[in-house]
């Protein structure tokens, strides 16, 4: 194992066993089936809610290709979300015909129990990925800024306690198609721009059957991002599941050659076996999850230790909640968890959130830029990076307020 991945996981278990986590003794229950005991445990803090949160309205808002969640209980407290407008554009009926009407009526302090009940709704299990997830996401969102709004406490200390007040970001790029001496121009002129102190690049062709775009692009920028960002830059590689086994082993050698820090997604993000095979050949960490609909193979993956490092997104994974468990599994076995960020609406905001709660979230965390887009006030932050940190917001919930005139744009969608 070299130097780069034993430090990793040393640090991963350092951060692991310092954590105060809410969900000990886990393992004296069921000594067979430890990850299926934390997975049972809850994370929502539902103490914080001494009386029913009775969900009177849930809507979908659109403006253009804009789309806001909002929530209001029946005491007129309301919570409201930005969803990824992206996949929103083309997944929009799911919410309004599959998921909304399931939860109105519904008590909004059972949420983990109704995450349970809308899976079954309408058999929308049967729609299980980022066709189901990310709707589903849009409307935790709003109900988690809803409830901090009533608890008067940030979304991150209502699904555990503050660890990170402040998060370190990595700058992410995609410069593929570019060549290596384009792309590291462009690099450097983004990770400047934040003042990173890590940083993320693409190579390989993204599923791409070791395919590289342009040829030879990826073994001539692995040398150079190190060359250009010297020995003290922490450097992370994603490849989008671009190799099959042997070709991702020798591409992970040439990155072992150059001390980089995590080797994402090596092979297909659904080759779990082979997953696993490339972890073990490697001396730097393995990452992956990014694209992972499923709890169950993430429950494989961390039990039979195919990854190093979780990266659920919480889009596209269903929201904060289930993305929790994750970490907790992950954290049981000495691993970290780097979330993946959605990159529209508000994604770097609620992985911020979810972050703070985590113990073992790794140090640093993916960054692609603000959306300068949405109009909003944030009081308890001014969501900058400086020198590569951003201030997790403090206020309820989401701890913004987006402009109404904004929000009056949007008109109800169904």
């Amino acid at each position: 194992m070299s130097t780069s991945r034993r430090q990793f996981l040393k640090a991963a278990s350092a951060i692991t066993a310092g954590s105060s986590l809410p969900f000990t003794g886990y393992y004296s229950s069921s000594l067979a089936n430890p990850l299926d005991d934390i997975l049972a445990q809850p994370v929502l803090k539902r103490e914080l809610f001494p009386n029913p949160v009775i969900i009177d309205r849930l809507e979908l808002l659109r403006y253009e290709n804009s789309f806001l969640c909002r929530v209001t209980s029946t005491d007129g407290a309301e919570g409201i979300s930005v969803g990824h407008n992206r996949k929103l554009q083309v997944l929009h009926p799911i919410f309004t015909e599959l998921l909304q009407p399931f939860f109105l009526g519904k008590d909004a302090r059972n949420w983990e129990q109704l995450l349970e009940e809308v899976y079954v709704y309408k058999s929308n299990y049967k729609m299980q990925n980022l066709a189901l997830w990310v709707p589903l996401a849009t409307i935790e969102f709003a109900v988690l800024d809803l409830l901090g709004q009533i608890a008067q406490q940030p979304i991150g200390a209502l699904i555990g306690d503050i660890h990170h007040p402040e998060i370190s970001v990595y700058q992410a790029n995609n410069f593929r198609g570019k060549s290596a001496e384009e792309s590291i121009d462009l690099i450097k002129q983004q990770v400047y721009e934040t003042e990173a102190q890590a940083m993320k690049f693409k190579m390989g062709g993204r599923m791409s059957k070791n395919k590289d775009y342009p040829a030879g692009r990826s073994e001539q920028l692995i040398p150079l991002v190190r060359k250009t960002f010297g020995d003290d830059m922490v450097i992370y590689a994603d490849s989008n599941g671009s190799y099959n086994v042997a070709e991702a082993i020798r591409i992970g050698k040439i990155m072992e050659e150059y001390k980089l820090d995590m080797y994402e997604e090596p092979v297909p993000f659904d080759w779990y076996p082979e997953t696993k095979q490339v972890t073990e050949a490697m001396g730097i960490p393995v990452s992956g999850g990014e694209q992972e609909p499923s709890m169950r193979n993430f429950h494989w993956l961390i039990r039979e230790d195919g990854l190093d490092i979780v990266q659920p997104d919480i889009f596209y994974f269903g929201g904060m909640v289930r993305a929790m468990k994750v970490a907790r599994m992950a954290a049981s076995r000495s691993k970290t968890c780097v979330p993946h960020i959605s990159g529209t609406g508000l994604g770097y905001l609620y992985m911020m959130h979810f972050v703070s709660a985590v113990p073992n979230a790794g140090p640093y965390h993916e960054f692609k830029g603000f959306n300068k887009k949405i109009p909003l006030e944030c009081p308890t932050s001014d969501l900058k990076s400086k020198n590569g940190v951003v201030k997790v917001p403090t206020g309820p919930g989401a701890g913004i307020v987006l402009d109404p005139d904004f929000v009056a744009k949007h008109k109800v969608v169904g």
